[in-house]
Parts: structure tokens; C-alpha cells; sequence
């Protein structure tokens, strides 16, 4: 081992996870604020709910994940600061762009292009914390970083429903070439064009020195890619029971961010102000919270000698979640389903926090942009493609009946938790090996 790395000042890397973390919390605003319009974009555009799950979904996520292997890959050898600043800028003009679709292709199509940029964000993002802190305190920061999901949405729903009030009563908005703008087209455009900031923002961003290094015989610091993936396959029990593990999280994750308000909706009357606002609140208070305790957590279990301590973290958020989540949906009131929101939106959270710092604990610097890229595709090839989609399946094609849809989010989410549960466990022994591998990397 070399000698102990020198971190930036704890301020200022204090300070770039802050600047990070607002730039993941307009990427989920962008991407979840379609959510809040199902009902609204379904009678304009006569669309089924398995259409509406595709924009959620497939729309986002293929490019999503397809981009960020290519962009990944950047992060490991260029400016990551650069990658996330140009991304930033395309997806929020993308999200605008939906304001202006006139049909679903063109809807679609401005969907995809949030993907494309967004796909840029987490693994630059994860790649630049871990250069910033040292293992002992990164699952605080990588935490921290992950509450940009719980306050994206949280934020998308109680904007969305503010926006969706003030549009509805607003005059008509007539745009030059585009005509009529609908309440909920005025609600992309707003929401989309202030990430313009942000992507201005990341000019105060250092690149940071790189740390934990493996020493590979190549020359340089860039590795090839042959030489990542026999990496990554050689440890697939590792690797692999982590993103497996991760990617059914993932599913209950997007299968309630796409479909809780919309359950709300039609189970119980709700308007869509009052659910973006009860369901926006609830993510404000429950993600920090869940990802602050995990990150916590699993850095307290790290310095007291458990060197798995984030993956066990991981394992007992799904321990947590399997019946919270699976039970919500069926409750009778909705104080009692807001009540069983709680714990069913802690425990996602803290699995996703600890489950991106788990990877960063067990990755090269060389490859932590590629791994995570990868880790990125495969569990939102999943969770953003099968989570919304399935939900919407159950209900059309299995009850056949949109009031169906609480039975329909009760069974993916039990599928999803008790799948999740196992394979991490099994994850946990291969998980312990690859942590001892790592004490032997460089840090310099």
C-alpha cells in the first residue's frame, strides 16, 4: 500500500456532493413529473395505461441505459465535470421539449432525449465522490448524493401539482409555430428549462486527483475494455449478485413512483394537487431519512470492522421493504395507505443509497465510471422498463379493470422484494472476498 491519499478540503468536497445533489434532484423532477400528468395526458392524447407505463419507462430508460455505457467509459479517462455539464443542459431541454409534443411519437421521442442526457449524471457523479472522500466516510456522501431521488420526486410531485392548479386557471398560451399549450405541456416547460442553472453550476466543480488505483500492467491510466469486462467477470458472484439484487429493488422503486399517485387518484378520489402534495411531503421526510440512516450505517459497520457493512445495509432495507411495500396498496383508508407509505418508501431508499456505494467500495478507480454505467443499465433495464410496465400489464390485461391497480402494484411489489431479499444474501459471502481484494489497491 502506498501511503495514505491526501482528499480535497472536507468543505469544499462538502460542497461539490451539495452541487451533485442538486443536479440528481432536477434529473428525478424531469423524469418523474410525467407521473403526476397520467391522467390529464391520457384523455388529451387517448392513450391505455400500458402507453402511458412506455413513457415512464421504456421512452426514458432504453436510452438511459444504452448512453451510459459509452459515457461511463468517458468518465474513467475525461472531464467528468464536462460529461455531466452537457448532460444536464440536453435533458432539461429535452424535458421542455415534451411541453411542445402535439402527439405520443413526439412525446416518446422528447422522452427518449431526457434519457439520453441523463444517462451522463450518476456515473461521472459516483466516480467524482469517491475521488473526494476516503472509504471510511463514503457511504455518507454517496448517501447524500442518492437523496437527489427521494427529493426529485418528492419535489416533481408537489410542483407538479402547484403547476397543474396554476395552469388549469391560467389564460390560454399560444405559442409562435407550436399554437395551444395544454396545462400539463406548460408543466414540462416549466419545470424542465431551470436545469439551464445547474449545468451553468458545474463550472465551480474540480476534477479531483484520482485514488485506488488498480495496478493492471497497462499502460496509462485508461484500461481497455477486454481487460474490465474478464475484471468484472471473474468476480461475478460479486457483481453480479449485486446488481441482480439491486435491479428488483429498482422495480418496486419505479413501480410506485410511476403508479402510487395515480392509485390515489382513482381508489380513493383524490385530486392531483392533493396527492402530489401528501405523496411529494412524504418523499421529502422519508428518502433523506432513509438514505442519512444507510449511509450511517454502513459506514459505522465498516469502521467497527465489518468490511460488507453496505451491502448488509442493503440487505436489511429489502428485509424492511418486503412487507411494507407489498402491503401499502391494500390498505382500506388512505390514512392507513399513507401511514404504510412511510416505511415502504425508507426502505427503497436505503437500498439504493448503499447499494451504489457498495459497488464503489469493490471498483478500480480505472473502471468505477464503466462499472457503474453498467450497474446503471442493468438495474434500470429493469426497474424503469419492468416496474412500470408490469404494474400496467396486471392491471389491463389480468383484472382488466383500472381500479384493479392497487393489486397490481401489491404484486410486483412482493415479487420484486422477496427476489431481491434472497439474492442478496447469497451475495453476501463473494461480496466479503471481493472487500478484501480491494485492501490491496494503490491509492495513488
Amino acid at each position: 500500500m502506498d501511503k495514505a491519499p491526501e482528499y480535497p478540503p472536507p468543505r469544499y468536497a462538502g460542497y461539490v456532493v451539495v452541487v451533485l445533489t442538486v443536479a440528481y434532484v432536477f434529473s428525478f423532477i424531469d423524469r418523474q413529473i410525467v407521473a403526476l400528468l397520467v391522467q390529464p395526458i391520457k384523455q388529451d392524447l387517448g392513450l391505455s395505461d400500458t402507453q402511458m407505463s412506455l413513457l415512464m419507462g421504456l421512452a426514458f430508460g432504453i436510452f438511459y441505459t444504452l448512453m451510459g455505457i459509452p459515457l461511463g467509459r468517458a468518465a474513467d479517462r475525461f472531464s467528468r465535470r464536462a460529461i455531466i455539464a452537457g448532460g444536464i443542459a440536453l435533458w432539461s431541454l429535452m424535458t421542455a421539449a415534451c411541453g411542445l409534443a402535439k402527439n405520443y411519437g413526439q412525446l416518446f421521442a422528447a422522452r427518449v432525449g431526457v434519457g439520453v442526457g441523463e444517462a451522463s449524471l450518476t456515473p461521472s457523479a459516483l466516480s467524482l465522490i469517491s475521488d473526494y472522500f476516503p472509504k471510511e466516510k463514503r457511504g455518507r456522501a454517496i448517501g447524500f448524493y442518492n437523496m437527489g431521488i427521494s427529493i426529485g420526486a418528492g419535489v416533481a410531485m408537489i410542483l407538479g401539482g402547484l403547476v397543474i392548479s396554476y395552469a388549469a386557471s391560467a389564460p390560454e398560451v399560444v405559442l409562435p409555430l407550436v399554437g395551444e399549450i395544454r396545462p400539463w405541456q406548460l408543466v414540462f416547460i416549466i419545470v424542465g428549462l431551470p436545469g439551464l442553472l445547474i449545468s451553468a453550476l458545474m463550472i465551480t466543480v474540480r476534477e479531483p486527483k484520482r485514488h485506488g488505483l488498480i495496478k493492471s500492467g497497462q499502460a496509462g491510466k485508461s484500461l481497455p475494455l477486454g481487460f474490465i469486462a474478464r475484471y468484472l467477470l471473474q468476480r461475478w458472484r460479486a457483481f453480479g449478485g449485486l446488481f441482480l439484487g439491486m435491479s428488483v429493488v429498482t422495480i418496486v422503486g419505479y413501480a410506485y413512483f410511476s403508479w402510487v399517485p395515480t392509485m390515489f387518484i382513482r381508489n380513493f378520489g383524490w385530486s392531483i394537487q392533493q396527492v402530489g402534495l401528501v405523496y411529494g411531503i412524504l418523499l421529502l421526510i422519508c428518502g433523506p431519512l432513509g438514505v442519512n440512516l444507510a449511509g450511517w450505517l454502513a459506514d459505522t459497520l465498516y469502521r467497527k470492522g465489518q468490511r460488507d457493512g453496505h451491502l448488509k445495509t442493503v440487505l436489511a432495507a429489502t428485509i424492511l421493504t418486503l412487507p411494507t411495500a407489498s402491503l401499502m396498496p391494500l390498505m382500506p383508508t388512505p390514512e392507513l395507505t399513507v401511514a404504510m407509505l412511510i416505511p415502504a418508501s425508507i426502505g427503497p431508499a436505503m437500498a439504493t443509497a448503499t447499494g451504489a456505494s457498495s459497488l464503489m467500495m469493490i471498483t478500480p478507480n480505472q473502471m468505477r465510471g464503466q462499472a457503474s454505467a453498467i450497474y446503471m443499465f442493468v438495474i434500470s433495464i429493469l426497474g424503469l422498463t419492468v416496474g412500470p410496465t408490469a404494474v400496467a400489464l396486471i392491471t389491463d390485461y389480468v383484472y382488466a379493470d383500472e381500479s384493479a391497480l392497487r393489486y397490481s402494484i401489491a404484486w410486483v411489489s412482493f415479487a420484486g422484494a422477496a427476489i431481491s431479499t434472497v439474492v442478496l444474501a447469497l451475495s453476501l459471502k463473494p461480496y466479503q472476498q471481493a472487500i478484501e481484494e480491494s485492501e490491496g489497491w494503490s491509492e495513488t
